[in-house]
């Protein structure tokens, strides 16, 4: 592909030559002759000059560069279409597997790959374009949407609804009942779950993620909310719009989180909490109660800025005790010199 091919997907700007052939991507350290790559922030800058790459997506023009640079106003954006132009997805050929088993009541759209030792039950419905790989199980009256990716050894129960592009990664688990029981008599009574879960388009859900059906009603993922790794959304959350929900974040029942949201690696929130859209929560940080719109850090989520000062505090904590203990010597030593002088 030429430099001028690809500065038309990305709308870039190009420096030098619009010839250039481009033959693959890499990073700055490791790229050679044909290779484009990118710069994120200023502090790369210094390996540039080094690099054997011929193009750097760029955000600000670099003086004295030897290859051809494309201006952009995102180059992480622009070296992701890049990844996509000169990596593409394996694609599989529409049809079913004869080792696949799907259930003659099931509703299967057209062009739909469905891969061996995939399991489709009774009225379930898988739409157009959609890939089920191998081992993946989808539950009674279950609705996978259009042009969906779902990976293997995935389970989607009975009455989840999943929306269109959405994709599954392996190991996950949407519709396992919620952990609700009620102590009767000495024992725990379990609680049926008799809800949903609703996944709306283009949510990305990462490996080993469990979303629990609601009791009543149904747990909901908003439309373009990307799940990490490890992640526990527990019975009849709500998770709204665009979120990013990051590795090892548990989520406990009946929780509302809002819009835009981030939730950072291992932020536990408590049941019934809730999360104002445009929210941050730092890394294994703790949420109860009504959490309003702001940057928050802590196991107690204080405001984050606030919790900067906290942390800058701990590493002087020795010297300030001494200093205080010091301080309160001296403070003693005036007092009995005043009361001495009282005296006399």
């Amino acid at each position: 592909m030429k430099l001028s091919e690809f500065s038309q997907i990305v709308k870039g700007t190009i420096i030098g030559d619009p010839a250039t052939e481009l033959t693959g991507v890499s990073g700055i350290k490791e790229a050679k002759k044909g290779d484009i790559t990118f710069i994120s922030s200023p502090k790369f800058l210094k390996y540039l000059h080094e690099s054997g790459a011929s193009c750097v997506i760029v955000k600000e023009p670099v003086a004295g560069l030897s290859i051809a640079q494309l201006v952009v106003t995102n180059p992480y954006y622009a070296f992701a279409r890049a990844l996509e132009c000169f990596f593409p997805r394996p694609h599989e050929e529409p049809g079913i597997s004869d080792m696949a088993v799907v259930s003659g009541k099931a509703l299967i759209g057209k062009a739909v790959t469905i891969l061996p030792f995939a399991c489709i039950s009774d009225d379930a419905s898988v739409d157009e374009g959609t890939v089920i790989h191998p081992g993946v199980f989808i539950g009674a009256r279950a609705k996978v949407g259009r042009n969906c990716t779902i990976h293997p050894n995935v389970v989607i129960r009975e009455n989840v609804r999943i929306g269109d592009r959405v994709i599954v990664h392996s190991g996950s688990v949407i519709g396992s009942d919620g952990f609700g029981y009620v102590f009767e008599q000495g024992e725990h009574y379990k609680i049926p779950q008799v809800g949903g879960v609703i996944v709306e388009d283009d949510v990305e859900i990462g490996s080993n993620v469990s979303i629990d059906r609601a009791t009543i009603g149904n747990t909901v993922i908003g439309r373009g909310t990307k799940i990490d790794n490890l992640v526990q959304i527990a019975h009849n959350v709500t998770i709204g719009e665009k979120s990013l929900i990051i590795a090892q974040v548990g989520i406990a029942g009946s929780s509302e989180i809002g819009s835009f949201v981030t939730l950072a690696g291992q932020v536990g929130v408590a049941d019934h909490a809730s999360v104002d859209s445009g929210t941050i929560v730092g890394a294994k940080s703790g949420v109860s109660g009504h959490l309003t719109k702001g940057i928050y850090s802590g196991i107690t989520p204080i405001p984050h800025q606030n919790w900067l000062r906290s942390q800058a505090l701990y590493a002087k904590l020795p010297e300030m005790n001494k200093r205080i203990k010091e301080l309160e010597e001296r403070l003693n030593k005036l007092e009995k010199g005043c009361t001495n002088d009282k005296r006399n």
